[in-house]
């Protein structure tokens, strides 16, 4: 049966859930403080986007899961995500609990981190707080915002020492399995003053899971850290996902999201980075592709604040069948962040004549001695493309394949995990029937 979550989730109820995680009252003040603005949000208001009739608060109590001693004991739809060798740095959580994590000890004798949040606040709670929620998401910023900040449940703290460089990429698996569940993870990534680092999350539901995932993303890149992350989304049908990925970058580093935005249901993905030290270099790259009746709005913003920044936008889109996407591209140059760099481009590709997608560039600047620019599309697939393929003997899938694969190449070749390539193109194809 499905519970409302704005009268289960009283304060008492919060209260005990931050206590069963064995939290400092900071974090509980932090909660408590979150449900009151909740109750008084409305939800947030997306370009052409209506969300008023989507499941954001009805699931059942949050629900803990046993602990698995190795990542074989995964279903193997599941443990396929990760890779199962004994050295690597892994860490899966089903549902609300953390059920598996491992991290080598050449990486923790350096002072690297990754454990659950509950162990990090713990065993870390001056280095978790300087960080937690400060990277320009606020709790009161909407509804939605407010929710995920009262109800985190489970999550992963991953930090790298100074001039610490980790070649292997850390893995983070979430997943949601069952009916009626809500879940609200919480991923904390911090990169000290020149380090280096790899991390693939991936995110994903059972195929008959109707769950509510309501989660966040917080990435700091430190002075001259150099940090990749990629982000899979691969939940089903029945689900309802908000993604918030909140980065802020230092002086001389450099940053690369990627970012594949394949749920089978309904998405809300807001990607913002904030490149507050100059000199430093931003590459957001996003690839969603919708079939059935899917629902997507999709955001990717970068704000410069430091001088001399370069930031590069680049999202791909394919839509078929009565799916429907919005790509949102901000590019913001502040006052001050002068000689900053930022280009975009967002692009749409249509499968059928009842799939609808749109693109939005948008440039803001505030300074004058800047270089800025967009470049947007929404179009078909071109008959003439189809016809000279098949005239080479390719049947219309394959020749349809070719050129949608060309199409999202610009996001898909320059992935630098072959497993991740691998796995977005097996969904992909999937989507595309």
């Amino acid at each position: 049966m499905s519970i409302d979550m704005e009268q289960l989730f009283d304060r008492q109820a919060v209260t005990k859930l931050s206590q069963s995680q064995q939290e400092p009252k900071w974090m509980l003040e932090h909660r408590l403080k979150a449900l009151e603005a909740a109750s008084q949000l409305s939800l947030p208001k997306l370009q052409k986007t209506r969300i008023d009739h989507w499941n954001f608060t009805q699931f059942d109590p949050i629900r803990k899961e046993p602990a698995i001693s190795s990542s074989r004991e995964l279903p193997e739809e599941i443990s396929r995500l990760i890779s199962t060798d004994a050295g690597d740095a892994v860490f899966v959580q089903k549902n609300a609990s953390p059920v598996f994590q491992s991290l080598p000890d050449t990486l923790a004798s350096q002072g690297v981190i990754f454990t659950d949040i509950s162990t990090a606040v713990r065993e870390h709670e001056d280095l978790v707080k300087k960080y937690w929620m400060t990277a320009g998401g606020k709790a009161d910023e909407h509804k939605l915002a407010a929710l995920h900040t009262a109800l985190v449940s489970g999550g992963a703290f991953l930090y790298v020492p100074r001039n610490v460089t980790v070649d292997l990429p850390f893995q983070a698996l979430f997943w949601a399995s069952g009916k009626g569940i809500g879940t609200f993870p919480y991923l904390l990534i911090v990169a000290d003053n020149e380090s280096e680092l790899n991390v693939v999350a991936n995110f994903v539901s059972d195929s008959e899971s109707d769950a509510v995932i309501n989660g966040a993303v917080e990435v700091f890149v430190g002075d001259q850290a150099r940090v990749r992350i990629a982000s899979l989304h691969t939940h089903g049908e029945q689900t309802t996902e908000v993604a918030y990925r909140r980065t802020v970058v230092g002086r001389d580093a450099d940053l690369e999201w990627i970012v594949g935005d394949l749920n089978f249901g309904r998405t809300i993905s807001d990607n913002t980075t904030h490149m507050k030290g100059s000199g430093s270099n931003a590459r957001i790259k996003g690839i969603t592709v919708g079939s059935g009746e899917e629902r997507s709005n999709i955001t990717s913003a970068v704000h410069h604040h430091g001088k001399a920044t370069e930031s590069d936008l680049v999202i791909r889109g394919v839509m078929k069948d009565q799916a429907q996407t919005i790509l949102n591209g901000i590019t913001k140059i502040e006052k001050g962040a002068s000689q900053a760099n930022g280009v975009q481009a967002e692009k749409v590709l249509m499968l059928s004549k009842e799939a609808r997608g749109d693109a939005n560039p948008i440039l803001l600047i505030d300074e004058n001695d800047v270089q800025a620019g967009h470049a947007a599309s929404v179009g078909r697939v071109d008959p003439i493309q189809i016809f000279y393929l098949m005239s080479r003997g390719l049947s219309l899938r394959e020749a349809e394949r070719l050129v949608i694969f060309g199409f999202v190449s610009p996001v898909l070749d320059t992935i630098p995990f072959e497993s991740l390539r691998e796995q977005i193109t097996h969904v992909i194809e999937r989507k595309l029937g």
